[in-house]
């Protein structure tokens, strides 16, 4: 996915910044490649691919990190490509990290494009703003694209104090009008519209405070900028039909995020409130987990996970169906010489019984591959739901990965 001209530049002279010292020093290569299958278990609903049901991809993503001045500076690279055989939006590639950083005492500086993840929370990240959603990866929204930064950062007692320029808006991704998980209106990719006159050039900024006491983590945030979660606006174009064309809104939001460890229990909270799409709204995402450890004098840990999620945003903000619902789930943890891990867990609406299922599923083999297995189940989606139009695309991913 190509950067526009502001980014191009930015990015650019970074990457000389990164070439000049790559050719003084010695490389240090990884990353790995992965075949990734899809299957949709059901036909589509609309005139979608694939039609049989299958629909495989391919992934390279190297990585290169170096340091030198004894660990005061490091450069990462980390590019990433995707081909899908069925969409296209979903063939495309990103810089998911290209900065350098200097650490210097209490001080460190990111120069570059950079991933940025915060929060606490399992079932939703309220407060994760920095990074757009890359959603042709997954509707689960955790995949993110790299986001072009400057980034400084102080440590003290009194906690770590992040401040953030971002020169730069990515665009959210989304299935091609042709493919599996589009929903029930086409959606035009390529006519973003911006509150903002600077569009995707406006100097987004976030800062942030953590700081850890005894048994609580505590985050405070604060962000302005373009929104990362765009309003679909239905449109009639001149062909006579009608597309969602992605808005937008120019925002304010505070964040919190809080969790509490006590033993076997982990008590976790992510709140927001928000300004600029509609009228002004909260939400939060809470809730616990508990780890039974040595499971029958195994080495199998499980946990417990329970959330409830809330959401007060009015109609003229963008459209979310975790509004009023809750999250179970558990973890299974073998602790064996293959680290393979379970996740299993649901989103219920209690109000209509709309539910999204998923497991997650991990092993390594050998000191090189990996083997995931993902399913993702969509069920008791009504007519007048936010997920309707998805019912269809339910679907289960093996991913075998090659790491080098």
């Amino acid at each position: 996915m190509l950067y526009r001209s502001a980014r191009c530049a930015y990015c650019g002279a970074v990457l000389i910044v990164i070439a000049n010292q790559c050719l003084a020093q010695q490389q240090d290569w990884a990353g790995y490649i992965a075949f990734e299958p899809r299957i949709f278990f059901e036909e589509p609903k609309y005139d979608q691919h694939p039609h049989n049901g299958l629909s495989p991809s391919a992934v390279v993503s190297p990585e290169f990190r170096y340091e030198w001045h004894e660990g005061s500076d490091r450069i990462t690279i980390i590019p990433f490509y995707r081909y899908d055989a069925d969409d296209e939006n979903r063939t495309h590639w990103d810089l998911r990290e290209a900065n350098w950083q200097h650490f210097r005492g209490p001080w460190t500086w990111l120069l570059g494009v950079g991933k940025v993840f915060w929060g606490v929370t399992e079932s939703r990240h309220l407060v994760d703003i920095i990074n757009q959603t890359d959603l042709v990866e997954d509707i689960d929204e955790e995949q993110k694209l790299g986001q072009p930064m400057i980034n400084l950062e102080h440590w003290s007692e009194g906690g770590t104090l992040s401040l953030f320029l971002l020169p730069g808006f990515r665009e959210r991704t989304f299935p091609a009008n042709n493919a599996r998980l589009r929903g029930p209106l086409p959606i035009s990719n390529h006519d973003a519209v911006y509150d903002s006159g600077a569009g995707d050039q406006h100097l987004d900024i976030a800062l942030r405070w953590t700081k850890s006491v005894t048994n609580w983590d505590i985050g405070l945030s604060g962000f302005y900028g373009n929104g990362r979660e765009p309003r679909l606006v239905p449109t009639l174009v001149a062909s006579g039909s009608v597309f969602l064309v992605p808005h937008y809104d120019v925002i304010s939001q505070l964040g919190v995020d809080i969790q509490y460890t006590q033993e076997a229990w982990l008590w976790k909270l992510e709140a927001i409130g928000r300004s600029g799409q509609g009228d002004d709204f909260g939400a939060f995402a809470g809730g616990v987990e508990y780890t039974f450890y040595g499971i029958r004098g195994t080495n199998v840990d499980i946990g417990l996970l329970a959330e409830y999620l809330y959401d007060a945003r009015d109609d003229a903000a963008p459209a979310t169906s975790l509004d009023d619902d809750v999250f179970v789930g558990a973890r299974f943890t073998l602790n064996d010489a293959d680290d393979t891990n379970i996740l299993v867990g649901a989103i219920v609406d209690p109000a209509d019984g709309e539910t999204i299922a998923f497991v997650e599923a991990q092993r390594r083999m050998g000191e090189r591959w990996t083997l995931e297995f993902e399913l993702r189940l969509l069920t008791n989606i009504s007519e007048d739901g936010r997920l309707y139009g998805f019912e269809k695309d339910s679907y289960m991913t093996l991913r075998t990965s090659w790491y080098f």
